[in-house]
């Protein structure tokens, strides 16, 4: 009776989600068809479909005209962007699916519908890692300002996968936390197709399973990583070569991509100087971080992990403010220890908080669009959220050192 009822229960969701799909598919093709776009998905969707349709290297000239035939009606010009694929090759299988479908606004489209849905995803699973559940209104709340707010809304009209890797992320932390470390390595591993990203997210991970004796995490993810990279040498045995020189190229056709490059830009040498100084003093502080809490319990390790993904944004790494959706999960994580303390109080800070930071940062954008041959974002887009981050986390710190040291003395005694 009981699995009948589980059954049920499972198949009822099912049938849910797939109604919800197909109504955000069917939004979104009318959407799809009156504002052309989704460059960021444009590349690797076709990237992916002439590797599968011709065998041609999605890394190669080939490729890149036709993407940029698809985007300007002909070869990208000095100053373009110039639309090309610079994912590692085993990132085909996430765009393959998609790649199937030959027409363009149908796929975008279906790609919109699941980005869609892991904006849903990370605030559901980012507010489970704290076992938090407030009210109804509230994660109306947040759903709201994650799916409107500016890091929200510009990879999803994009296209871009950084929402489906911070998606990805929240699953891991969750799967760590319940420590299913074959499923969290596999999934660490997929992550690396925004490697960028990923980067020292997967180093702190790896560090503290080392630390932590959870081999079979580290086992899983390398396994899988040989898996991934094996079978693209079989397919383009030179990938990885083509695909480093794509990595090399990318900054040059891109705005300025790490803080270090927005500073020099704006004040030369003097602006390069800060930067390096800047970069300096995150490494140290989030080294620091990572060795103190090498045996964390979950809440400190989770308030790490949320402190490297902000420190990733300025350390010097290419990225761009596009990507910042990857915060949100550390700023919910912020909300869980503020309303922790603060009980309903912390309501209003919330309302208010969401309120001013949601328009806020799209008032920034809006005041500083660069024109040129297309709207560009100013560089000051590098600077609120990450500010606002580091200041969540550095606020709450203290509070989850101590939760951390009532854990760890929990263990020690054997309760």
């Amino acid at each position: 009776m009981l699995n009948t009822i589980e059954k049920n229960k499972w198949l009822v969701i099912t049938l849910v989600v797939v109604i919800i799909f197909a109504l955000l598919t069917f939004a979104n093709f009318q959407y799809a068809k009156q504002n052309p776009g989704g460059n960021d998905f444009l590349v690797h969707w076709m990237g992916t479909r002439n590797f599968l349709t011709t065998g041609t290297s999605p890394y190669s000239d080939d490729t890149a005209l036709k993407i940029q035939t698809i985007a300007y009606g002909r070869a990208a010009q000095a100053g373009e962007h110039q639309l090309r694929v610079a994912y590692p090759l085993y990132s085909i299988i996430i765009f393959a699916p998609f790649a199937a479908v030959s027409d363009f606004t149908l796929a975008r489209a279906l790609w919109m519908s699941l980005l869609e849905l892991c904006l849903f995803g990370i605030v559901f699973y980012s507010l489970r890692l704290t076992f938090w559940t407030p009210k109804a209104w509230l994660i109306g709340l947040f759903l709201v300002f994650t799916l409107f707010s500016y890091h929200g809304m510009r990879p999803l009209i994009n296209g871009n996968a950084v929402i489906l890797v911070t998606f990805l992320m929240v699953l891991i932390l969750l799967t760590i936390r319940g420590k299913h470390d074959e499923i969290a390595g596999i999934m660490l591993a997929m992550i690396t197709i925004k490697p960028q990203n990923a980067l020292l997210f997967l180093v702190f991970i790896l560090f503290w399973a080392f630390m932590n004796k959870r081999y079979k995490l580290i086992t899983w993810f390398t396994a899988t990583m040989v898996v991934l990279v094996g079978f693209s040498f079989l397919l383009i045995p030179d990938w990885l070569t083509q695909n480093i020189k794509e990595v090399v190229l990318y900054p040059s056709y891109n705005p300025d991509g790490t803080v270090g490059a927005v500073l020099k830009t704006a004040w030369g040498a003097i602006g390069e100087r800060i930067s390096m100084v800047i970069s300096f003093i995150l490494l140290v502080i989030l080294l620091a971080e990572w060795w103190i809490s090498r045996f964390a319990t979950t809440k400190k390790f989770l308030w790490v992990v949320f402190l490297t993904l902000a420190i990733s944004q300025w350390i010097g790494i290419q990225t761009d403010p596009g990507n910042f959706i990857l915060l949100y999960p550390g700023m919910f994580y912020c909300f869980f220890m503020i309303a922790d303390r603060w009980g309903k109080s912390a309501n209003r800070f919330f309302i208010i908080f969401t309120a001013l930071v949601g328009a806020g940062i799209w008032v920034i954008f809006l005041t500083t669009l660069q024109k040129g041959y297309q709207p560009v974002q100013s560089s000051a887009m590098f600077f609120p959220m990450p500010i606002i981050c580091f200041i969540l986390l550095y606020w709450v710190r203290w509070w989850v050192v101590k939760a951390d040291k009532i854990e760890l003395n929990k263990r020690a005694i054997g309760i």
